[in-house]
């Protein structure tokens, strides 16, 4: 990541069900990233959602695995955009999303004052 650079974030929408080979489709691409040796990745498990089907996807129907879940990326723009490639080609994905971010804070960033 470029701490005084362009930076982006990278949001992957899927299914918690979605699959890729033996692992959760969530997990195969953290996994990925960092073998990559991608800045930084995190998954967020959501409640409640709907995607294109407009069908609900909720914690309150019992033993429901299709939940929401959305893979964060944040890394320098050019990284980001090589990620992307790999993502085109899995169809399980619903959504991908990409903006621009300012790192405010980083361990290899001091505050300013």
């Amino acid at each position: 990541m470029d701490v005084h650079g362009r930076n982006s974030r990278l949001r992957i929408y899927i299914g918690g069900d979605k699959r890729h080979g033996d692992k959760p489709l969530y997990q195969a691409i953290v996994y990925k990233a960092r073998q990559l040796q991608m800045a930084g990745a995190t998954v967020v498990h959501g409640t409640l959602g709907f995607g294109r089907s407009t069908r609900l996807h909720t914690t309150s129907v019992v033993f429901s695995e299709d939940l929401p879940v959305v893979v964060e990326i944040v890394d320098t723009d050019d990284k980001i955009q090589e990620f992307m490639l790999l993502l085109a080609s899995i169809d399980e994905i619903g959504l991908v999303t990409c903006d621009d971010v300012t790192v405010v804070l980083s361990p290899n960033r001091p505050v300013a004052k």
